[in-house]
């Protein structure tokens, strides 16, 4: 592929490795990268998903000083994507994260988790209506940080809020929802219209409907969309079962990642390359529009964290 590359921000595993494993290895990371970089992506950010901060301290830890000891990893992951735990714990908002983990944004927290790591979180997901948030967005974004909303429940006046104290991004827009909403005044809506945000989203198909995902990217636009996967290790990988930071997910024949116990979506098993596809497939965007929603928008809306980052080392 030509130019620079797809960017994931949001992938939790990968061919068979997850990147939430305390055990994981430069080996993994070289596995799992290899993979990536024959689908096109040449950068990601690995994400970490709630957890209590012992077990958040560990496997950021583990994983950064794999990353560093690996091949590719130096040069492929320049940062990492906290996804919680500051997040919504209720019914449908929190997903396949753990509730009980969560807790309001801290910025304390995220300093003793970036204390001694090699590269720096450089997106954090959280719900605005949580106490605190509007503090937090603004602590985070003055120090480099991109800061994306994300299973909430919020207001459009909190979601408006929270684009004013600097947040400017959704993580995968449509999910980590409740499954009844208000028929107007939800925080898909809120999300959606507030122009200062942009959206990312999972376009396998089964996270949103494909029909559903052409009438969201209209609304945002393509410049404001963002393709990612929030892949698990059973991306690139054949159906089974896998270990997800603590969890038993379920690879299935139809393409979804399910917890094993439950059966809720946990993750995906979709690779970017894939998402590109099934979007131009799906007459959402030309070829050019979604390689730039999977490679240049990405990068664009990371840049000024990159910078921060390089300013300061």
């Amino acid at each position: 592929m030509r130019g620079p590359g797809l960017f994931d921000l949001q992938v939790n595993g990968y061919a068979g490795v997850d990147f939430n494993d305390t055990s994981v290895t430069a080996d993994a990371i070289d596995h799992a990268f290899s993979a990536m970089l024959q689908g096109g992506v040449t950068h990601c950010l690995p994400t970490i998903i709630t957890a209590a901060e012992p077990d958040l301290g560990a496997r950021l830890g583990a994983l950064d000083r794999a990353i560093a000891a690996s091949r590719l990893g130096p040069g492929m992951a320049p940062g990492f994507h906290l996804e919680g735990p500051f997040l919504n714990p209720g019914q449908g908002y929190s997903g396949c994260h753990p509730p009980g983990a969560m807790v309001v944004p801290d910025s304390d927290l995220i300093g003793r988790l970036q204390a001694g790591l090699s590269r720096p979180i450089l997106l954090v997901t959280l719900a605005p209506e949580l106490p605190g948030a509007e503090r937090f967005i603004r602590w985070a974004r003055g120090r480099g940080m991109v800061v994306a909303l994300g299973h909430t429940a919020a207001t459009s006046e909190e979601v408006a809020r929270a684009a004013e104290a600097g947040a400017s991004l959704v993580t995968h827009l449509g999910n980590g929802l409740a499954p009844v909403l208000p028929k107007f005044d939800n925080p898909l809506m809120a999300q959606l219209a507030e122009d200062r945000l942009h959206a990312s989203f999972i376009a396998d198909g089964i996270h949103v409907p494909m029909r559903v995902l052409k009438v969201m990217v209209r609304a945002k636009g393509v410049g404001r969309s963002i393709l990612v996967t929030d892949a698990t290790a059973a991306a690139a990988a054949p159906p089974g079962v896998y270990g997800f930071a603590g969890m038993r997910v379920e690879g299935r024949e139809d393409g979804s990642v399910r917890d094993a116990e439950t059966g809720r979506l946990a993750g995906s098993a979709v690779t970017l390359e894939m998402a590109v596809r099934n979007v131009v497939g799906a007459g959402i965007a030309t070829r050019e529009e979604a390689l730039a929603m999977a490679s240049g928008n990405p990068r664009t809306l990371l840049a000024p964290a990159l910078q921060a980052f390089w300013d300061s080392a």
